[in-house]
């Protein structure tokens, strides 16, 4: 029998985020009924057919290319990227692969672009589902991080909320800086500055840098009470991860002059006890501290894992 591949991808318009791609291979015999262009089916629908193209499909695989990788090759070059990776995300290597749209060079597995596939093809409709919901998802982890763009609602495209979101926050690093709305609204340093968002962005850079540890984040400036507060809550495996974030800018004098035990057991230690107070199951837990260091450059992230404050 062989098996054919359709491939798809998501994310080439949105000002913000990835882009993904999926290729999927379904038997002949597949039961899944309602397989459309995601574009064209609802938000509700395609999160149903989701788990169905998993259990039926032969294979799957994905392909994500990140922001900085967009914006050094370009969209286009970016989407055919994270289609051939989706393909080599794979387990059984198809026979033949049929693509939405153009063919794919320089591939080893035999390939044929379809204009219009994912209208016309059932396994480049279920890559296209899969590779929108995959990429959904993403895009709500983003928004734990960066609440203030309604990623969860738009996914990144340039919707009227986000575009006054990123006028009044500007934009953060996993925008594209090759669009054009978002290049004229890059944060400089100054404007950090000015609108007292140095503590916001250090906290926000060291949640990316969680995330691209392999962490899931939670929450970011958990409350708990008399202004006692969490930076962020993580979860790594089966730990949850408590993260006090201090950020300072090159060259600053007062770079950890206080003792930082003590200013966790004053500040994070009540509230950390009280987001515990409801998780009888949690049992594994620790404290972890972030120092981001800003400058005109890329940030410098220090991480310190597990520090005992007993």
């Amino acid at each position: 029998m062989r098996n054919i591949a359709g491939v798809d991808e998501v994310g080439r318009g949105p000002l913000a985020g990835p882009v993904v791609a999926a290729a999927v291979i379904l038997p002949k015999d597949h039961t899944i009924e309602g397989l459309r262009d995601s574009k064209k089916i609802s938000k509700k629908r395609r999160e149903s057919l989701f788990p169905l193209i998993y259990e039926q499909a032969i294979d799957i695989g994905i392909g994500e290319v990140d922001v900085k990788t967009i914006d050094k090759i370009n969209i286009r070059e970016a989407t055919f990227k994270a289609m051939k990776m989706a393909l080599d995300d794979l387990s059984t290597i198809p026979d033949r692969a049929l693509i939405d749209g153009h063919p794919l060079n320089d591939q080893s597995i035999p390939n044929e672009g379809i204009i219009g596939g994912d209208d016309k093809v059932d396994s480049i409709k279920a890559a296209s589902i899969i590779a929108k919901v995959t990429r959904d998802r993403i895009m709500k982890e983003y928004s734990i991080i960066f609440p203030e763009y309604g990623f969860e609602n738009h996914s990144g495209y340039g919707t009227k909320i986000h575009i006054e979101a990123l006028e009044k926050y500007r934009a953060t690093p996993i925008h594209r800086r090759s669009f054009k709305p978002v290049k004229n609204l890059m944060p400089t340093f100054k404007w950090l500055v000015d609108h007292d968002r140095i503590s916001w962005m250090g906290k926000k850079l060291a949640a990316l840098h969680l995330k691209k540890s392999g962490m899931s984040v939670r929450h970011l400036d958990w409350e708990g009470i008399s202004n006692n507060s969490i930076d962020i809550v993580a979860k790594d495996n089966d730990h949850l991860i408590f993260v006090d974030v201090n950020t300072y800018y090159k060259n600053q004098d007062d770079l950890k002059k206080d003792n930082e035990v003590d200013r966790l057991k004053k500040n994070m230690l009540p509230a950390m006890n009280l987001y515990l107070s409801d998780k009888l199951a949690v049992s594994n837990f620790r404290i972890d501290s972030i120092s981001v260091i800003l400058s005109s450059n890329n940030p410098e992230i220090l991480h310190n894992k597990d520090i005992k404050i007993n």
